[in-house]
């Protein structure tokens, strides 16, 4: 059977004030720009998805580096290295020919010499070759390969730099292979429950068939048949790093969870029903979004709370409300401690996943179309009205939408969600966001 494979990581690690930032959206480009303030999805910068030539993958930035004192600095990069090595596929150990080798970049060197990853040297801020080059070869010392000669601000060497970096990409990472088997990620914040849940998932009434070493060093997927149906459980609860340092645990914890969900047709968010839903639990779920997943609420420890006959509408409203942008996501309340539920994770993950994969017949979509402008005229500006013509199904994971209209402009943001309301109320796609896509046709008389 095919196997479906994540997109290459590739993180960068370096000193405050040597360009990382500057790397990152030289590389990055307009990907990351945020079109749209969307709540609870992560604004710090820490991915991007990147294409060069034929090649594409994920770029993170392990960051958030302050020069407090000199041994506070070299502990700070010692846990950014620690990120990088633990679920980068290739890292950048970023270095400043302006400001030479210094002690914590030899430390920090060392570190990732033996952590067996491939490591790109690469000396920023080298405006001029002729001025610099001599600089640059000091920075052989390292020991870690060849210095790739950068400037981030110039947008020089970058080609050289990239392709190096894809020679260590594994063939066909850029391609998502097909695979029958339904992929659901279980993510969330650390000790909420993850763990118990797939430890439930793999008790005695279930059949384990295999575990497949996941792509990263603490993580293992758990193949796991159900009532004659296969599925494959990527876990990322292996947070097995002692880090005092909240913004840089956070930071890992999104990283693990961008390679899952990478990986994964349905995420579900795990969310302690004792602490109630959390900004963390907002960027996650915010992830999950922004690459089109299929989403589940597991409200976890359901048993530890004290109930009344408002308690779940209470609780439904408080997820609704901090994760208004994803009204479509299923929530369930369970318990992994006792069981209560877990069963029924199944039959929601089996719904949900049909829907992300649903198909809808043009003509059908035409007939909703219709009917949706002659309930509810299309808006327009300046006397001009908003013309649609035709809809048509483009692709599924998620179900995406092209609607051929005769002025993107007058599209307003209420009257594409009005359509998308009219689609689910005929076709439901609970637990699957619905995407659109606007293009212009010349009126046509």
């Amino acid at each position: 059977m095919a196997v479906r494979r994540s997109k290459p990581i590739v993180a960068i690690v370096g000193r405050p004030n040597v360009g990382k930032s500057t790397l990152f959206n030289a590389l990055a480009g307009e990907r990351i720009s945020i079109v749209k303030d969307t709540p609870g999805i992560t604004r710090d910068r820490i991915y991007a998805d990147v294409s060069w030539l034929d090649k594409a993958f994920t770029l993170v930035d392990t960051g958030g580096i302050e020069p407090d004192s000199k041994d506070i600095l070299l502990s700070q990069m010692r846990e950014q290295a620690e990120i990088a090595i633990s679920t980068a596929d290739v890292i950048l150990f970023l270095v400043d020919v302006r400001q030479g080798l210094v002690d914590s970049d030899a430390k920090v060197a060392d570190l990732l010499r033996r952590s067996r990853k491939p490591v790109l040297l690469v000396v920023n801020k080298v405006d001029s070759l002729e001025k610099h080059m001599p600089a640059v070869y000091e920075f052989y010392n390292l020991g870690i390969g060849e210095p790739h000669a950068v400037s981030a601000v110039n947008r020089t060497g970058l080609g050289d730099l990239l392709e190096e970096a894809a020679s260590y990409f594994e063939e066909g990472t850029d391609e998502e292979e097909e695979d029958e088997r339904t992929r659901v990620a279980i993510v969330g914040k650390p000790n909420v429950g993850k763990s118990s849940i797939i430890n439930k998932l793999l008790g005695e009434d279930r059949l384990l068939v295999s575990q497949i070493p996941g792509t990263t060093r603490d993580a293992v997927d758990a193949e796991i048949v159900y009532q004659g149906k296969e599925y494959v459980f990527i876990d990322t609860a292996g947070l097995r790093r002692k880090n005092k340092i909240k913004e840089e645990l956070e930071r890992y914890m999104i990283i693990r969870t961008v390679r899952a969900m990478e990986r994964a047709d349905v995420a579900v968010l795990v969310i302690d029903a004792t602490e109630g839903v959390t900004e963390q639990d907002a960027k996650i779920a915010g992830i999950a979004h922004e690459r089109g997943k299929a989403v589940i609420i597991a409200v976890n420890k359901w048993d530890a709370v004290e109930k009344d006959d408002k308690t779940i509408y209470r609780h439904t409203e408080r997820i609704r409300e901090v994760l208004s942008y994803m009204p479509y996501a299923e929530i369930l309340f369970l318990s992994a401690k006792t069981g209560q539920r877990m069963t029924k994770l199944f039959e929601v993950i089996n719904i949900v996943s049909e829907n992300h994969a649903m198909r809808v017949s043009t003509g059908v979509l035409n007939e909703i179309l219709a009917e949706a402008v002659a309930m509810q005229q299309p808006p327009f500006d300046k006397g001009r009205y908003l013309r649609l013509y035709y809809i048509t199904q483009v692709s599924v994971k998620p179900p995406t939408f092209v609607i051929f209209v005769n002025d993107r402009e007058l599209m307003h943001f209420s009257y594409s969600r009005y359509l998308e309301n009219q689609i689910r109320q005929t076709f439901g796609f609970r637990g699957t966001p619905l995407r659109f896509i606007i293009r212009e046709r010349k009126d046509q008389k």
